[in-house]
C-alpha cells in the first residue's frame, strides 16, 4: 500500500529533493504570513463594499493581539468562510461558498483550541485556526504536486522545480488566508497523483473532498472519465475498471449533490425550527437586504431543477455567459491577462509538438518522439483541463478570479514553467545532489542578471503577484 507509514519514512529518508520541497513551502509561507502582518500594519485599509458582519461580543487583549497577527488572513470571501463556521449558513450569498473549510477550522476552533476560550473570542480561534490548517494543507499539495509530477513527467528534476514554483506562486496569498484554495488544491493534487497510481478508489476519496471545498472540483470527474476510456480503447486491465470508474464520479458529484440537497431543505421547506438568529445579524440583512433564510421561499426552490449556487452565482455575483464583458472591468482583465497568456502558451506549445496525440484526444496509442517531460503523452488531459477552465473563467466568471482558479487547479502550469526554465537555464539541471540538494529557485535568484528573459519574465510574474497580491488583499483592495 502507498499510504503506510514505513513507506513515508522511506520516502522522507531518501528523497532529499522531497525534503528540500517541504522546508522551501514552510519558508514560503511564513514569509508570506510576515508580509501580510506588515502590509496590514503600513497599509491603511480600503474601504470596500465587501460582507462584512459585525463582531459579536467585546474584545479581549488576546483578541486584539490576533486581530493584530492575523487580522490579513480574514478578508474578502475570507469573511464568509469565518462567518460560516462561527454562526452557520444565516444568509441566503453564503451558501455559494463549500462547507468543508468552515466545517474543518470549526472543528479546530471547538476542539484543539476551546482551552483558549477563556482568552479568545470562536472568531479568534478561528482565524488562528485556518491560518495553521492553511499552512499544513499547502505544504502538503507542494508535496503531493512534486509526487504527481515524478509520475506523470518521469522527471524528478521537473517535478522538483514545479514544486517549488508551486511554493512561490502568484495566489500565495490565498494559499494563507481563509480561503478554501489549499484544501481543494491539495485534495486534487493528491487525488490526480492516485488516480496516476492507478488507485481509482483513493483517488476518487480525495476529489471527492476537493469537490466539497469548491464547485469547480466536479470538473475533476473528467480525469476519471478520460482514463476509463482510455484504458477501454486500448483494453488494459479493463475488467472491473468500468465499475469503479462509476463509483468513483458518483462519490466525487456526491458533495455537491448533498449540499444543494441542504440548502433546498433549508431555504424552500417550511420548518418548525425555531433558529435565533442574534439581532445584530438581523439588523445587518435589514440594512443590506440580505435574504435571511426561513423569512419567505425564494422563486429558485420553484424551478425545474432547484439548484441554490446557480442562482446565488447569478443573483448575487452576476455571474454568466459575457455578463463580465464590460468597459469598466477593464482593469480586472488586464489583472488576468497574465495567467491567460500563460495558459495560451502552454496550450500552444504542447498541442504544436503533438499533434496527432490531440487529434485523438489522448485516447490512442501514437508514435511520438516524446515518452517523458512536459510533451510526454500523459500530460494531454491536464492540458485539455487547463483548456476547459480557462476557456470558462474567461467567459463565464469574474475574470479576476481566474489567477487563483488556474493555480489552483492546474498542474500543468507549473509544469510548464519548470518546462521552460530548464529549457533556458540548462545549467541547473547540473546542480549537485547528496543528502541535501541544492534549491534551484534560490540558485535561479542569485543568478537573475545572467538568466534568459523568458525566465525573467515568469519569475518576476510569480514574485510579483505574491509580494503584490499579499499587499492588496490584506487591506481590502481589490486582489480577490
Amino acid at each position: 500500500m502507498g499510504w503506510s507509514w514505513s513507506n513515508w519514512k522511506m520516502w522522507w529518508s531518501h528523497d532529499p529533493f522531497l525534503q528540500e520541497v517541504v522546508r522551501f513551502s514552510l519558508w514560503c509561507r511564513g514569509i508570506t504570513f510576515f508580509m501580510q502582518v506588515a502590509f496590514n500594519q503600513l497599509i491603511p485599509d480600503h474601504n470596500a463594499d465587501a460582507f462584512s458582519p459585525p463582531r459579536l461580543g467585546p474584545n479581549t487583549l488576546g483578541d486584539n493581539i490576533v486581530e493584530l497577527l492575523f487580522g490579513g488572513l480574514g478578508r474578502w470571501d475570507a469573511e464568509h468562510f469565518l462567518f460560516i463556521a462561527e454562526h452557520g449558513y444565516v444568509y441566503e450569498h453564503n451558501m455559494a461558498f463549500f462547507p468543508l473549510l468552515p466545517l474543518l477550522i470549526g472543528g479546530l476552533a471547538q476542539g484543539p483550541l476551546l482551552p483558549l476560550a477563556g482568552l479568545l473570542r470562536l472568531r479568534s480561534r478561528l482565524l488562528i485556526s485556518s491560518a495553521f490548517l492553511n499552512c499544513v494543507c499547502s505544504t502538503l499539495a507542494a508535496v503531493s504536486l512534486y509526487l504527481l509530477g515524478c509520475v506523470t513527467l518521469q522527471s524528478r528534476r521537473s517535478a522538483f522545480l514545479s514544486a517549488l514554483l508551486f511554493c512561490m506562486s502568484p495566489v500565495s496569498i490565498f494559499m494563507a488566508s481563509t480561503y478554501s484554495e489549499s484544501l481543494y488544491v491539495l485534495a486534487t493534487f493528491a487525488g490526480l497523483w492516485q488516480l496516476q497510481k492507478h488507485r481509482t478508489i483513493c483517488s476518487s476519496a480525495f476529489l471527492s473532498l476537493a469537490t466539497a471545498a469548491r464547485s469547480n472540483g466536479l470538473v475533476n470527474a473528467g480525469f476519471l472519465l478520460h482514463s476509463t476510456v482510455k484504458e477501454a480503447i486500448q483494453r488494459k486491465n479493463y475488467s472491473g475498471k468500468l465499475l469503479q470508474t462509476i463509483f468513483g464520479i458518483v462519490l466525487i458529484i456526491l458533495p455537491f449533490v448533498l449540499f444543494q440537497c441542504f440548502c433546498f431543505v433549508r431555504s424552500c421547506l417550511e420548518s418548525d425550527e425555531n433558529q435565533q438568529i442574534p439581532q445584530e445579524l438581523v439588523q445587518l440583512a435589514i440594512e443590506k437586504g440580505y435574504r435571511v433564510h426561513k423569512t419567505h421561499i425564494p422563486a429558485w426552490c420553484s424551478l425545474r431543477f432547484p439548484l441554490a449556487y446557480s442562482h446565488i452565482q447569478s443573483e448575487y455575483w452576476d455571474v454568466g455567459l459575457f455578463r463580465y464583458f464590460k468597459l469598466q472591468q477593464l482593469p480586472n482583465f488586464l489583472l488576468a491577462s497574465p495567467v491567460m497568456i500563460l495558459s495560451i502558451c502552454t496550450i500552444l506549445e504542447y498541442t504544436s509538438s503533438n499533434l496527432e496525440l490531440c487529434r485523438t484526444l489522448g485516447l490512442w496509442k501514437v508514435q511520438s518522439k516524446y515518452t517523458n517531460g512536459f510533451y510526454g503523452p500523459h500530460v494531454f488531459v491536464y492540458v485539455a483541463h487547463l483548456a476547459a477552465l480557462t476557456g470558462f473563467g474567461f467567459l463565464c466568471m469574474h475574470v479576476q478570479v481566474l489567477t487563483r482558479l488556474l493555480f489552483s487547479s492546474c498542474p500543468v502550469l507549473y509544469w510548464f514553467c519548470s518546462h521552460v526554465i530548464h529549457k533556458n537555464e540548462p545549467w541547473i539541471l547540473g546542480l549537485k545532489r547528496g543528502k541535501t540538494v541544492s534549491n534551484p529557485a534560490l540558485q535561479l535568484l542569485l543568478a537573475w542578471t545572467s538568466l534568459q528573459q523568458g525566465t525573467r519574465i515568469i519569475l518576476a510574474y510569480f514574485f510579483g503577484y505574491w509580494v503584490i497580491g499579499t499587499a492588496l488583499h490584506v487591506n481590502f483592495l481589490p486582489w480577490t
